[in-house]
């Protein structure tokens, strides 16, 4: 996770996003598997509560960092996590719809 930054799609990324994208990875050091969903809850919760929002698209290359260096056992658990991550996104935007 050392060279995430390095991303071309942090590049345009607004700065409060990378800043709350930093923070996460920094706790998900040690962390696997479903350890990483209350990380993952927590950024979105307090993106939201500063009036950001993650698109599918960053969601998921955040997932994709956390993912590095972790076991394939590890990255099966957090692609599944992932799903119920996104259909809760997906539910919570239709609410507000």
């Amino acid at each position: 996770m050392n060279d995430w930054m390095k991303n071309e799609a942090f590049k345009d990324m607004d700065p409060l996003k990378v800043e709350l994208i930093k923070k996460a990875t920094a706790q998900t050091n040690g962390k696997s598997g479903n350890a990483l969903a209350p990380v993952l809850m927590a950024l979105i919760t307090n993106a939201n509560k500063q009036g950001i929002s993650f698109t599918s698209e960053e969601i998921s290359l955040i997932m994709e960092l956390m993912k590095e260096g972790k076991s394939s056992q590890e990255q099966a658990q957090m692609d599944h996590m992932m799903n119920m991550v996104k259909t809760m996104l997906v539910n919570n935007n239709r609410k507000k719809d």
